[in-house]
């Protein structure tokens, strides 16, 4: 099934729905957000890597997940997800990935329980926006979308409110946006909670003055002393900034280096168990009555070489490599060592360690480089690993055509 195909096919059919259903009084749940959360649920569906059929049904359900609001806001997501059944039925999508779909556009009702990665995805593309730079934005144009549903004024203190309370009992489902969102997340929050306390304290009466104070210019003294803490406050702030978005990008690159070393433990281990089972019946079966079948001699030793090889060069993709385990002072007073990989390390004794480890801790160039050390590291075996592993399957994959034509030729000659 040429799931890129119907994609295109869904695409076309929601956004002439959405041209089709304009409502102007949804001004936030509308064919833009929609766009946003198509966007944001390819960037962690490519993250996770997800086969053609799964990304389809995350991309469709983003695509139909807030159809159903052209039939007002309760229940929507129930008529979303009829609405999306009825057209991929006419696309003659099978069932299972119809009740996929379903499931996920249901996955987004409040409060949020997916029940797997494609819902986790969908759910969190949906509330992407908390934790980015768009958040003050769109909760704008949603406090706009249910003033024009409600016909009337919400106050804005109330609003914030509630989207304080959405905001803390919300948490991102998969770890990717975890890593991404919550810091900003964090801060978004925080803002909100600021604005709330300000609005509660400027709400307040003021206890009245006395007379004797009334006169005195040491008020007016302070007043310029606040605004300059507030700036430093922000300027740290921004300051900080840069170095949250580095180490949000140490965590993804580390996590996503973890991901690709088990997909290729995995890929080795397919290997060799798919080679061991062909060697155990080529021995068993044909070897053992080899005076029986001269001519398939020739073909049954070229299929076992060929397993051979594949067979050590995926153990040697997953095979590891230990250092020595110690490290010299040099090394520690050049900054030449990556005290957080354990195979520099785990000769040394805890003493020696821990101070060192004090030493990096507050030497911020030290530690960061050790990070991009360890990040470099990784992506080394990383590259040895899948090179090793594209060596046995091409050598499997070629091997067992050209075995196979040598067994049909012994045969037919």
């Amino acid at each position: 099934m040429n799931y890129q195909l119907l994609l295109e096919e869904v695409k076309h059919f929601v956004l002439l729905f959405f041209k089709n259903h304009d409502d102007k009084r949804f001004s936030y749940h509308n064919k833009a957000h929609t766009q946003d959360v198509v966007a944001a649920v390819n960037q962690i569906a490519n993250h996770y890597q997800l086969n053609d059929e799964d990304f389809f049904i995350v991309s469709t359900a983003a695509w139909f997940h807030d159809t159903g609001y052209s039939g007002g806001v309760a229940d929507h997501e129930a008529r979303s997800a009829q609405i999306a059944s009825d057209f991929l039925t006419q696309l003659n999508v099978g069932a299972a990935v119809i009740d996929k779909v379903k499931s996920c556009i249901m996955a987004t009702r409040m409060p949020q329980d997916p029940a797997n990665l494609l819902e986790r995805i969908l759910c969190d593309a949906d509330l992407f926006h908390l934790g980015t730079d768009e958040f003050r934005r769109k909760s704008k144009l949603m406090r706009k979308e249910a003033e024009q549903l409600a016909e009337t004024d919400i106050d804005k203190q109330h609003w914030r409110q509630k989207t304080i309370d959405l905001m803390e009992n919300q948490q991102y489902h998969t770890d990717y946006c975890r890593l991404l969102l919550a810091d900003k997340k964090a801060q978004n929050l925080a803002r909100l909670k600021q604005r709330e306390q300000e609005a509660q304290a400027a709400q307040k009466p003021k206890p009245p003055k006395p007379e004797e104070q009334v006169p005195q210019a040491a008020p007016i003294k302070l007043l310029p002393e606040l605004p300059k803490e507030t700036l430093r406050d922000e300027k740290g702030h921004k300051k900080e900034k840069p170095e949250k978005g580095v180490e949000t990008m140490f965590r993804i690159t580390a996590s996503n280096h973890q991901r690709l070393s088990g997909m290729a433990d995995s890929k080795a281990h397919i290997m060799i168990s798919v080679n061991s089972i062909i060697i155990s019946l080529v021995v068993s079966l044909l070897l053992r009555k080899i005076e029986s079948h001269e001519r398939q001699l020739i073909p049954a030793l070229l299929l076992l070489t060929v397993n051979l090889i594949a067979i050590v060069t995926a153990i040697l993709a997953t095979r590891p490599n230990l250092p020595p385990g110690t490290y010299t002072q040099e090394d520690m007073d050049n900054r030449r060592i990556n005290l957080l990989f354990f195979g520099n390390f785990y000769k040394m004794s805890m003493d020696q360690y821990m101070a060192n480890m004090h030493t990096m801790m507050n030497d911020k160039d030290f530690l960061y480089g050790s990070l991009i050390r360890d990040l470099y590291s990784q992506g080394v075996v990383l590259g040895r690993k899948y090179q090793l592993l594209r060596i046995s399957y091409s050598v499997f994959m070629y091997g067992i055509v050209a075995s196979v034509l040598a067994f049909v030729l012994s045969v037919l000659l």
